[in-house]
């Protein structure tokens, strides 16, 4: 079996290399949260977003190429137009998520940024009328009170900009999923869709960075190391190795696997920017995640517990 066109790799993967790619992807988005603060420092956070985004297409544009010239037909008008507003979301959800990260720690980042896993539902409500379970709602409060104890410091306790600006950036992510379902349910093109959205992203943003900051090759040299990596590991890699892993994982296993970038970024955070959380902002990661659980898992345990009790009968 093979994806969109023919990659050989599906002879190759079994479910546990496919759930250790994921748990890999997590490491390399975890660790881009470091990467993209450090950028913050170099040059502007909307040109690096355009920057990275840009480097993210032209690497993935060989493997569209190649899809394309094996695809049996062209991707139809209405795809491309889902393939577009994907882009158009993934552009708003990085610009605001870069611009926050200017004031944000990267652990908050990763903890805020993983919330969008609690917005798909309401998402897919909002696209696709499919209805929010219960644990929907209870895992929203859950997060919510989670996000409020992350904010936890010395001084008074108050959500600063750069952290409702995290939380307002899941809502374009949690969008931007759900496209993505709404496109592979529809055409089994995904590397057609990820260079589509990247370009979007790049070209959108770059738009917005000359519009509103001031764009210099020195600024773009001094952030290369940044750029490289989030445009080609935390990009073009990370996606990629995400569409391969989860075409045999579990939608619910997978989701939990992804969410442990959260956990990833504050490692990372602890470990090269010397971030530093209070007991009461480690309860709130925790709640964030439980709450992650709560929406990814839900389902299976339902199940899981529907049989148990069938059984005892």
């Amino acid at each position: 079996m093979t994806v969109g066109g023919g990659f050989p790799y599906e002879i190759l993967m079994t479910r546990l290399r496919a759930d250790l790619l994921l748990l890999f992807t997590a490491v390399i988005w975890g660790a881009a949260f470091v990467v993209q603060k450090w950028a913050n420092g170099t040059m502007g956070p909307v040109s690096f977003v355009s920057a990275r985004f840009l480097l993210s297409a032209l690497v993935l544009a060989p493997f569209a190429i190649f899809e394309a010239r094996r695809a049996a037909a062209p991707v139809p008008r209405a795809d491309t137009r889902v393939a577009l507003m994907v882009g158009i979301c993934l552009c708003a959800g990085a610009v605001l998520q870069q611009t926050a990260l200017v004031t944000a720690s990267a652990t908050n980042g990763g903890f805020l940024t993983a919330l969008y896993v609690v917005g798909v539902p309401f998402a897919a409500w909002a696209i696709m009328k499919e209805p929010i379970r219960p644990i929907v709602l209870a895992a929203c409060l859950v997060c919510v009170y989670g996000a409020w104890l992350l904010t936890d410091t010395d001084g008074p306790r108050t959500w600063a900009a750069g952290d409702l600006l995290l939380v307002v950036s899941d809502i374009p992510w949690a969008f931007s999923i759900t496209l993505v379902s709404v496109f592979q349910r529809r055409c089994p093109r995904p590397f057609y869709l990820s260079f589509m959205q990247y370009a979007v992203t790049g070209v959108g943003a770059g738009v917005l960075a000359l519009m509103f900051e001031t764009v210099t090759w020195d600024a773009v040299m001094a952030s290369g190391p940044a750029i490289l990596y989030a445009g080609i590991l935390a990009g073009a890699v990370g996606f990629t190795l995400g569409v391969i892993a989860q075409r045999h994982t579990p939608p619910s296993e997978a989701g939990l696997i992804m969410s442990l970038e959260s956990v990833f970024a504050a490692l990372a955070g602890a470990a090269l920017l010397d971030e530093r959380l209070s007991f009461t902002a480690l309860t709130g990661c925790a709640l964030i995640l439980a709450g992650v659980v709560m929406v990814e898992a839900g389902p299976a345990l339902s199940r899981g517990l529907k049989a148990l009790l069938a059984r005892g009968r």
